[in-house]
């Protein structure tokens, strides 16, 4: 009789700590990914030498905007087509974290940091990182990519630009579970010892 009531009062400590003190992943992040196209206008005719977009243009030519193209996961109700505000200018080299660098279907992007991966005269190729948030989401991080082809001359090229959501770690559920683990392993030796 006295082996279950340590047994008991052993479990109901295991289960209440494990309760009291792990955390539970309450985030409701952003998944998915979005796209956007359009037209950008640099500040020089070459992409060579680039250092911002100074104006954005959506598919209908509309200057301040990009359009979106696609998108997945919590992004999916945005219709293709559908106008981003995009802030203006956007300076790149050096890398300028860019506050609400597109808005789109209630999501904003602020841009935190980027790196210049391929510059030449025919390629740009932007990577970095930011925080989107909006519709009742977490700020959630996202890796994302900016990309554009010669611009043969001119200072107003095509582009795309896409951002993918990153995984969230998760919260408190795995703690709890080794917790009630060891509380069972910590009980069957404790059995096993005095049996």
């Amino acid at each position: 009789m006295k082996l279950s009531k340590t047994i008991l009062a052993v479990l109901a400590t295991g289960v209440l700590s494990c309760g009291l003190f792990s955390q539970q992943a309450q985030a409701t992040a952003i998944t998915g990914d979005i796209q956007f196209a359009g037209e950008v206008a640099f500040d020089t005719h070459s992409l060579a030498t680039a250092t911002k977009v100074v104006t954005w243009f959506d598919v209908f030519h509309n200057a301040g905007f990009s359009s979106v193209t696609s998108g997945t996961g919590d992004f999916a109700g945005i219709a293709p087509g559908t106008s981003a505000a995009m802030a203006q200018p956007w300076i790149f080299n050096p890398s300028t974290p860019t506050p609400s660098l597109w808005s789109v279907g209630g999501f904003t992007f602020d841009l935190l940091s980027s790196t210049v991966v391929t510059q030449n005269a025919s390629t740009l190729v932007i990577t970095g990182t930011g925080i989107v948030s909006g519709n009742g989401f977490d700020p959630t991080a996202m890796d994302w990519a900016f990309t554009t082809q010669s611009s043969g001359g001119k200072t107003r090229t095509t582009f795309s630009f896409s951002a993918n959501g990153v995984a969230v770690p998760d919260g408190g559920s795995a703690v709890a579970l080794l917790g009630l683990a060891l509380t069972g392993i910590e009980v069957l030796r404790r059995r096993l010892r005095i049996g």
